[in-house]
């Protein structure tokens, strides 16, 4: 196929779809019940076994919480889902803590979510140590404990590689996105041991554990000497006083219970379930497999689209991406010079240089053919001090490193901003897609320097919070929206962001090693078989075309 506008670059993408109805996995009754009595035993009884944890005031909530107010309530979502809410209350200090808790019917899934409220009129005594897991699991005398998962990524073929664990008497597996001294990754799928899914198994079953949290999250599993295995997870640090109105919560923690010794059964109930009550839906339905060409966005380089079309190749989406050496936003004054022009973010407007008519007219053509616009953005990054954020509001920026600094979404008034900057843009520039990367590194160690010390975790709690009800917010004024999560790749897809974006690009190696070897690199190939077990929904690339005779690009759903 020609290309016939330089600046096109086409780039079609297969979302492996591989939990589709033909290969739904059902849960057997048994499994189900065991979910809904495990659930029953730890979190709905009159003195439940709290799986979960923290310290207040040098004391263990295991301690605690039977001396507090209790109250309960729940409510039918669907014929699918009841949500229970559970509030204990100290009566001294006004801490309260809720516990939102979901069973599912149709699947052997558990989940739960803690908020920490100051509702009283002083700091709260100091709250350490929270984790949103805190469980002991036991086996039978034959047999051990395995645990199974998949490196994050770190845009290198060994991303999502399969690993098997044993855990023998005394062993112990930490896990986290990477952390070097004072330099903390921040991103929640990033590093050989962040990848925030496992399935742990044990003689005669076993379950499936995923924690999201957009964030500096940690797991532990400690195995005793006994038939034991203590597991924990919750944000990495916290050690934090609550002021009055404050509020806080746990990485969400989601537990799938199943039988046998089939693994691979394990994982398609785990891949059915998140196809039924994960993947973001628009309308009602949930999003379908799609491709998508890469565009300049002008109506000039429409020739470059319409040659797909008349090649009978109808691309899903339109996808205008940074842009390289053409960033679509002003970014030429800024540190990055050359090749890295693009990482000089922090103008969030239509470069009027470059695109005087901006995005409409070429999404409303995109629109007119069948086809959706997506558009890329990276607000949480500023690199770019003469950016109109780096001039207009140094205060709301965060001190990160070489790459810029981070804009501080867990402050109200920032928030409130991006809400209403990123709602105009939907609407000005005709999006159907909202591209958010994420580059850089270490956005924990800005979150953590700029916290006091008696306030260490807030600082990260608040700007994920924001981070979440930025999306939510979007979704809810734009419902026909969809959100593409990338992070320098796929390091930032935990379970929270999963919920509401789907990655349209697994890992930004994908994109360079099949540039290389087109259609053929076992890499690429060994990604997918990792992945596919974890997220039945993911996208990778395959190359450009660009002169005639070149390579067509395809797209199989598998």
């Amino acid at each position: 196929m020609k290309q016939t506008h330089r600046f096109i670059l086409a780039l079609l993408l297969a979302q492996m779809l591989a939990g589709n109805q033909a290969v739904a996995e059902s849960p057997t009754k048994s499994e189900l019940a065991t979910a809904k009595e495990w659930a029953l035993d730890t979190l709905l009884a009159d003195n439940p076994e709290a799986p979960f944890s923290f310290s207040y005031d040098g004391k263990l909530s295991s301690g605690l919480l039977g001396e507090w107010k209790v109250t309960r309530g729940g409510r039918t979502l669907d014929a699918r889902r009841h949500e229970h809410t559970l509030v204990w209350t100290d009566a001294e200090t006004r801490l309260q803590l809720r516990c939102v808790v979901m069973e599912y019917a149709d699947f052997p899934v558990v989940e739960w979510t803690l908020w920490l409220k100051n509702t009283g009129q002083e700091d709260t005594a100091l709250l350490e140590n929270i984790q949103g897991l805190d469980v002991r699991f036991e086996r039978e005398e034959a047999g051990e404990f395995v645990l199974r998962g998949v490196r994050g990524d770190s845009c290198m073929a060994e991303s999502f590689h399969p690993y098997a664990l044993k855990l023998g008497p005394d062993a112990v597996k930490r896990c986290s996105p990477p952390v070097a001294g004072d330099k903390v990754s921040g991103k929640s799928s990033d590093g050989p041991d962040g990848w925030p899914y496992w399935n742990l198994q044990r003689p005669g079953g076993g379950m499936i554990l995923a924690v999201g949290w957009p964030g500096q999250w940690e797991a532990t599993f400690t195995r005793d000497r006994d038939r034991g295995l203590r597991v924990r997870a919750g944000q990495q640090l916290t050690r934090l006083v609550l002021k009055p109105g404050e509020e806080i919560r746990t990485p969400s923690i989601t537990l799938l219970f199943w039988l046998g010794d089939d693994v691979v059964r394990a994982q398609n109930i785990w891949r059915s379930w998140y196809l039924s009550h994960v993947l973001p839906r628009v309308a009602g339905r949930p999003q379908p497999p799609t491709a998508a060409v890469w565009v300049d966005g002008t109506l000039a380089s429409w020739p470059s689209v319409q040659a797909y079309l008349d090649a009978g190749i109808r691309p899903d989406i339109c996808w205008r991406d940074a842009g390289g050496l053409k960033t679509w936003y002003p970014s030429s004054n800024g540190p990055f010079t050359d090749k890295k022009a693009w990482l000089n973010t922090g103008t969030w407007e239509v470069d009027p240089t470059k695109y005087p008519g901006g995005f409409k007219p070429f999404s409303d053509k995109a629109h007119t053919n069948g086809m959706q616009f997506l558009l890329w953005f990276e607000p949480e990054r500023v690199g770019d001090p003469n950016s109109w954020l780096g001039k207009n509001h140094p205060e709301w920026l965060l001190p990160g490193n070489s790459a810029g600094d981070v804009l501080n979404l867990g402050d109200p008034e920032v928030l409130a901003w991006l809400i209403e900057h990123l709602d105009a843009m939907v609407k000005s520039q005709g999006l159907d897609w909202y591209r958010e990367d994420l580059n850089g590194s270490n956005y924990g160690t800005a979150w953590r320097k700029h916290d006091a010390p008696d306030r260490q975790g807030i600082t990260e709690n608040l700007y994920v919070q924001g981070h979440l009800a930025f999306w939510d917010e979007l979704r809810q004024r734009h419902p026909h929206l969809r959100i593409d999560s990338c992070a320098s790749g796929g390091r930032r897809n935990d379970l929270e962001t999963m919920r509401r974006a789907v990655p349209l690009l697994r890992s930004d190696w994908s994109v360079a090693a099949y540039a290389k070897e087109p259609l053929q690199n076992e890499g690429n190939q060994a990604q997918t078989y990792g992945l596919s077990s974890w997220l039945p929904w993911q996208g990778t690339g395959v190359p450009s075309t660009r002169t005639r005779g070149s390579r067509g690009s395809s797209t199989v759903p598998i």
